[in-house]
């Protein structure tokens, strides 16, 4: 990618996620998390967390927000509504090519702006560990460790954001 950070956030197009994007979505977040380096067999272990279904985009209690360059997915988002002062950020993935351009900081910006629409007032954030630079840089704050569903015996870093309600 030659263009400057500002030239790639320029021509992001954010909206919601529809059916047809399931797949799209789906081979982002698996080619996003392959990214860092993890051997096959890990990846097939992941492949149906890493899953963004018809069913997930369809129910109210997901909001899946996608950015678009040229018509081309780069990134979404996926806010897990648990309650109605709580959410969970259920996934954020960059294409590899993208990340490093400020893609997640505006994905996390968006996000942060439609929970606080929504009266939402804490998100918790189950990251990968390769990820936890970029959750502290935006704001989260450690919580703790969470089993990961894909890989018992793996433990992941989990944070709370705190959603301003003017944001």
């Amino acid at each position: 990618m030659t263009k400057s950070k500002t030239g790639v956030l320029q021509q992001c197009r954010m909206r919601m996620a529809g059916a047809a994007d399931a797949g799209v979505l789906s081979s982002l977040a698996f080619r996003s998390k392959a990214s860092w380096g993890y051997d096959i067999d890990f990846m097939k272990r992941c492949r149906e967390e890493l899953t963004c279904s018809v069913a997930q985009i369809e129910a109210p209690q997901f909001k899946v927000h996608v950015c678009d360059i040229e018509d081309s997915a780069v990134a979404f988002y996926s806010l897990e509504l648990l309650d109605d002062e709580r959410a969970e950020l259920d996934a954020l993935f960059v294409r590899p090519e993208f990340i490093g351009h400020g893609i997640g900081k505006m994905m996390v910006a968006h996000m942060m702006s439609e929970a606080s629409a929504l009266g939402i007032k804490v998100v918790s954030i189950q990251g990968d560990p390769n990820a936890e630079d970029f959750y502290r840089a935006i704001g989260a704050v450690p919580n703790g460790y969470r089993e990961s569903v894909s890989i018992p015996g793996r433990y992941l870093p989990v944070f709370t954001l705190s959603i301003s309600q003017d944001s």
